[in-house]
């Protein structure tokens, strides 16, 4: 991979589109991850206006130090990035109190915390005409799915879904974001004890990215020479894949007969 022409592509693509839309720059939520520190990069070195949001709930420390530390760097390096930390957590609250109890299970509750930010991202967004970007990679989103319904899936705009995991670490290291957060453990962040995306799947990236290109390879003479245990991902990525399938196709649309409706 050719790291300053894909950065440069997908920075000219995002300047483009944006224009094209008739749209002043682009809203980014930043969590301290990976995937949100690219993405905001890139965003930034479109020269166009670019908000950045920490939008903690219940978020450890070192989330929102990392986030934290992230804009920083942001500002410091582009004088088009603005930011704002807005603290959901009363927000979570409420909805706590308001949902009835026997709803909210945790994968519930985690899903909400996602769309409460989403909710914030185009707030800010639709007060400024700009638009959301959107962070995942393409082993997130066109793999296997980890991602919320109309939480983080929720965007206008996806300039690294091209990207597998490997390709966004590459990328952000070849950008200069800050080390710590080249380290951290890659987490959604939607839950208390700040369980890993690993944890959540079963699986590393570095094992789902092996997958998803062994299924999508035209050759199949590699079968009998896996491993165990890359079985057992290739099981986990297709389980997720399934399950998740509805987050990836557009939504689907009743057609009437035209004989039905009288024509």
């Amino acid at each position: 991979m050719n790291k300053s022409a894909v950065i440069h592509y997908i920075v000219n693509w995002l300047s483009g589109y944006c224009r094209k839309q008739r749209m002043k720059g682009f809203v980014v939520g930043v969590s301290g991850g990976i995937d949100s520190a690219l993405t905001s990069t890139l965003c930034a070195k479109t020269g166009l206006k670019t908000t950045v949001l920490n939008l903690p709930i219940y978020q450890s420390k070192s989330e929102t130090d990392r986030a934290g530390e992230h804009i920083a760097w942001l500002r410091e390096k582009f004088t088009n990035v603005i930011s704002h930390k807005v603290d959901l957590t009363g927000i979570f609250q409420t909805v706590c109190h308001t949902l009835p109890k026997d709803v909210q299970d945790g994968l519930t509750m985690a899903n909400t915390r996602a769309r409460l930010r989403m909710l914030t991202l185009y707030a800010f967004a639709g007060s400024n005409r700009m638009l959301v970007a959107g962070t995942g990679n393409k082993v997130e989103d066109f793999g296997v799915g980890f991602f919320t319904k109309y939480g983080d899936g929720g965007v206008d705009i996806s300039p690294v879904a091209g990207l597998m995991k490997s390709q966004v670490y590459s990328l952000a290291a070849e950008l200069g974001i800050p080390e710590s957060i080249l380290k951290a453990t890659p987490t959604d962040g939607l839950w208390f004890d700040s369980r890993s995306d690993e944890s959540q799947i079963g699986a590393s990236y570095d094992d789902l990215e092996w997958a998803m290109e062994h299924i999508n390879s035209k050759s199949k003479k590699q079968n009998s020479k896996i491993t165990k245990r890359q079985r057992e991902v290739i099981k986990i990525f297709k389980e997720h894949h399934k399950k998740n399938r509805h987050k990836m196709i557009p939504i689907p649309v009743c057609k009437i007969p035209g004989k039905l409706m009288g024509k």
